[in-house]
């Protein structure tokens, strides 16, 4: 299994934002869309704030398989989904703290169910 260097991580884990593309059936990638992203320890996670009915998480759900760019770091990836509850928390955490200079209205959303249930972990290929 492939892992994140240190560097990535960093850049990554700091990044403000994360363009992320995942892949279609067809092994074309579909349009970049623009989201926020976390770490934790060695891990890298996102979470669609439209829950699981959104166009991109939905993506992710196909071939489980994509790319992104963050932090000037360009990289394929694989979608891992997380149901464990103490990983959603402490992801719940983690957005809480890096994004804590937004207003709650933008920060608040992403701790609903609905969000919540649609958290990846990001996996480097």
């Amino acid at each position: 299994m492939t892992m994140w260097t240190s560097e990535e991580l960093d850049r990554i884990g700091t990044a403000e934002e994360l363009q992320i593309q995942s892949l279609r059936s067809n092994g074309t990638l579909r349009n970049p869309v623009i989201i926020w992203v976390v770490r934790l320890g060695d891990d890298l996670y996102i979470r669609s704030v439209n829950g699981r009915t959104s166009g991109w998480f939905r993506g992710t759900q196909q071939s489980h398989k994509g790319h992104i760019q963050a932090g000037g770091v360009d990289k394929d990836v694989a979608f891992e989904e997380v149901a464990e509850t103490g990983i959603i928390e402490r992801v719940d955490e983690a957005y809480r703290i890096k994004y804590h200079k937004y207003a709650p209205q933008y920060v608040e959303p992403l701790m609903v169910p609905e969000a919540r249930s649609a958290t990846i972990r990001l996996l480097p290929i």
